[in-house]
């Protein structure tokens, strides 16, 4: 091997440029004897990914032949449909108490709008995903495009409670055949280099993105226009980038005919094994969204019965992936895959980081409404440093990846990110905006958005492709305002601590991994 592989460089000619298998991937080195054992043994292992990949691009060159305008169309729908779709759902989530008033939502059912959504495209996420792999990512895209476009009409229109919840599920079934079959689009269309970097860059930024420009835009819906023309406005959008899709995403291969489809269907995918993780997290997410409007519903039989089930049904999930891989059968993703301490830490960063970001959006919104007594509209524009940083934070990254080691990268932008919590933990809110809360802001949304494009260009380069495919107003005004500050700044402490913790799981998880986002020749 060339000495290019000993650094550990991560973004190789991509492995999607081969033909699509039919056949599992074998794990990655499953057995791990310690630190140095597994660090050298994932440089042989990336030695064999680059061995590959050279000898790949003899055949195949369709990756590399993409124009610039097919590419740029990928890159641009997928990003602006992850956007739109987590801009919409932060515009729910603000209007709320809005939309209960209108459509006489109870206060039982006050978070399923917002929550239904997530709940459902998590049931299907892992099955879409797999369907994907065998139909192709472009039909899948393009349905489930479609799809959206229907469902958020229904969402405006919606006259009932219950009209809303239901339509809000079928979104986010509609979401998540969207998701993973755009990283399917990149992964086989994409060309590694500047332009890969850039898709994931984008990619990775529409979540982010669309839940701080919510808070801008969510603004001007409430004190405004109104929240149903943010979905009109939304389904509009949605409506352009799929006719835009369907002429600027290349074809899939359709030679198969749906005979092969529907047997390669029944064979390759892991039934069992979406059946049994698809209903524990569905019922994770039900049990979490009851707990989340108040802890004492935990308690209650229906919910310590359904977390009791979840619990028992991912251990069976757990023994039946291991049992499996051993027996060398088909499972939606390897067991093994989670001794891999780069994945691994991947995973519970990514996992925090977005618990991070989220809270840090939800309270700096209470804390500008409920302790400054502030507009939803002059509260939006508090948030536009966090947009801009955002923007500005995916560009640079794009060109940073191929220039800075992923561990590196991660770990400046984890702490620049833990001045955020930590400068709301010791505010006082009888300080000037410029004093505090600006920077606040601006810091909060820096390494939810580095870590994507660096999470997805690792995840979808070193390891098999059934392990990537299937990658939420007002405070109580009935309280004092010291006493809601008090406990703002005790969920700030928090926030800071597991941003601390993040930073030693990037030292130890992260650690020499080497460069993301360069071609090797």
């Amino acid at each position: 091997m060339g000495t290019s592989t000993t650094e550990t460089a991560l973004e190789l000619p991509s492995l999607m440029s081969t033909p699509i298998e039919l056949h599992q991937k074998p794990p990655i080195n499953a057995n791990n004897d310690g630190d140095g054992k597994e660090i050298d043994d994932t440089k042989m292992a990336l030695d064999q990914v680059v061995q590959e990949s050279r000898d790949s691009t003899v055949t195949n060159k369709s990756a590399e032949s993409i124009s610039k305008w097919r590419a740029s169309v990928i890159i641009g729908t997928v990003s602006l449909t992850s956007f739109i779709n987590t801009m919409l759902a932060g515009v729910l989530v603000l209007s709320l108490p809005t939309i209960a008033l209108e459509l006489g939502l109870s206060q039982s059912l006050l978070l399923w709008p917002a929550s239904v959504n997530t709940l459902a495209s998590g049931c299907t996420f892992l099955l879409a995903g797999s369907t994907a792999d065998i139909v192709g990512g472009r039909k899948i895209y393009l349905i489930g495009e479609f799809l959206l476009v229907i469902t958020t009409i229904a969402c405006g229109v919606s006259r009932t409670g219950i009209q809303l919840i239901l339509f809000r599920a079928s979104q986010g079934v509609a979401i998540s055949l969207c998701l993973p079959s755009s990283v399917l689009l990149i992964t086989k269309n994409i060309p590694n280099g500047v332009y890969r970097n850039t898709a994931f860059a984008c990619l990775g930024a529409g979540q982010p993105l669309g839940f701080s420009v919510r808070l801008v835009l969510g603004g001007v819906f409430i004190d405004g226009v109104g929240w149903r023309y943010g979905y009109y406005i939304g389904a509009i959008l949605t409506f352009v980038i799929f006719i835009i899709s369907i002429f600027g995403i290349p074809l899939d291969d359709d030679s198969q005919t749906m005979s092969i489809i529907f047997r390669r269907m029944g064979a390759e995918i892991d039934w069992i094994g979406c059946a049994l993780i698809s209903t524990s997290l569905g019922m994770f997410s039900y049990v979490f969204s009851v707990l989340a409007a108040s802890s004492s519903h935990f308690l209650a039989p229906a919910s310590l019965s359904l977390f009791s089930i979840a619990m028992a049904l991912l251990s069976i999930f757990a023994f039946y992936i291991n049992r499996q891989e051993r027996l060398g059968r088909k499972a939606i993703f390897p067991a093994s895959i989670w001794r891999k301490r780069v994945f691994t830490s991947l995973c519970i960063i990514v996992f925090l980081m977005w618990g991070v970001f989220e809270s840090m959006q939800f309270f700096l919104t209470l804390y500008f409404q409920s302790i400054q007594g502030l507009t939803a509209l002059q509260t939006s524009v508090r948030f536009l440093p966090m947009v801009i940083a955002g923007v500005a934070t995916n560009i640079l990254t794009g060109w940073l990846v191929k220039i800075l080691r992923a561990d590196v990268l991660v770990l400046g932008s984890a702490v620049i990110t833990s001045v955020s919590p930590l400068l709301m933990a010791i505010i006082n809110p009888e300080w000037s905006f410029w004093t505090c809360a600006f920077f606040a802001s601006a810091c909060a949304p820096i390494c939810a958005d580095v870590l994507f494009t660096v999470a997805n260009l690792l995840i979808t380069t070193i390891f098999p492709r059934n392990a990537w495919l299937g990658w939420g107003g007002k405070g109580n005004g009935n309280s004092p305002p010291q006493t809601l500050m008090d406990g703002y700044k005790a969920t700030f402490w928090l926030c800071f601590g597991v941003d601390i913790f993040i930073l030693g799981i990037v030292s130890f998880g992260l650690r020499r991994i080497g460069k993301v986002g360069f071609k090797i020749e």
